[in-house]
């Protein structure tokens, strides 16, 4: 381990092998960091927060202080982070609240850019893109290899499905389904993300497939209900059409069209 001696470590803190420790951060008492993990300068790491291995944590970072809540009570409640994470400059991570899990938690692999909040409760998985300033409110589920642009603000509850991607300086307020891009200051939806998942290595099939659905689904069918059993009856089943519908049957909060 190197820990700067400006930097304020609790004894009670559990650091593996590897760690570094910039000036003037300070880490609380029942911080637990993996192998490797590397925290710049200035970055407070409190509450029961357990961070992965070879994760790179940037200046100003917070992680794990209580959720802005009104409820709140001082609670232990929790931040769990993966491996191999970036997180950038003054980004945040507020621990949760009691109202489900107790854990906000973030997988691995994920890229956190500045001032990006990522409020109490919230859930990511892996290769996570949040650009500078996007913002997460509290119990928002974000799945593997979306992208938040810049500026993105999304209303608590609300859920970001599987390698979606949604443009800069929007405000999301109902579900985005996967696959999908969604842009504009009330975000609305375009249709396949097509370019990411060519990038990712999806095959035409799966992609035409996808657009199909889409077609069907927001463009041909009024109900949503409707669009799901034409795409059932016209389209080969397939894991992602089934990751998409099945998305579209849990919604609680309704679909962004």
């Amino acid at each position: 381990m190197e820990i700067h001696p400006s930097a304020v470590v609790s004894p009670r803190a559990q650091l593996d092998e590897g760690v570094k420790v910039g000036p003037y951060s300070i880490i609380g008492d029942h911080v637990i960091i993996g192998e490797d993990t590397i925290i710049g300068s200035h970055v407070v790491i409190d509450g029961h927060t357990q961070i992965g291995q070879r994760n790179r944590i940037y200046p100003f970072v917070s992680i794990g202080l209580p959720p802005q809540d009104i409820g709140y009570r001082g609670e232990d409640t929790r931040v769990i982070i993966g491996d191999d994470n970036i997180l950038r400059e003054y980004a945040t991570i507020n621990r949760a609240t009691t109202k489900e899990e107790w854990t906000t938690i973030m997988g691995n692999q994920n890229y956190i850019m500045a001032y990006a909040h990522i409020a109490h409760d919230c859930i990511l998985g892996n290769n996570i893109i949040m650009s500078n300033v996007a913002t997460l409110g509290g119990h928002i589920a974000v799945g593997d290899h979306a992208t938040l642009g810049g500026l993105v603000a999304v209303h608590q509850f609300v859920r970001i499905g599987a390698y979606a991607f949604l443009g800069a300086k929007s405000g999301i307020d109902r579900d985005v389904p996967p696959f999908m891009i969604t842009a504009g200051p009330r975000a609305k939806l375009y249709g396949v993300n097509q370019k990411g998942l060519n990038r990712i290595g999806f095959s035409k099939e799966v992609v035409d497939d996808l657009k199909k659905a889409f077609q069907i689904i927001w463009r041909e069918n009024r109900s949503l209900t409707q669009g799901i059993s034409q795409v059932i009856r016209e389209i080969k089943p397939s894991p992602q059409l089934e990751m998409l519908l099945d998305f579209l049957k849990d919604s609680k909060r309704g679909i962004i069209r």
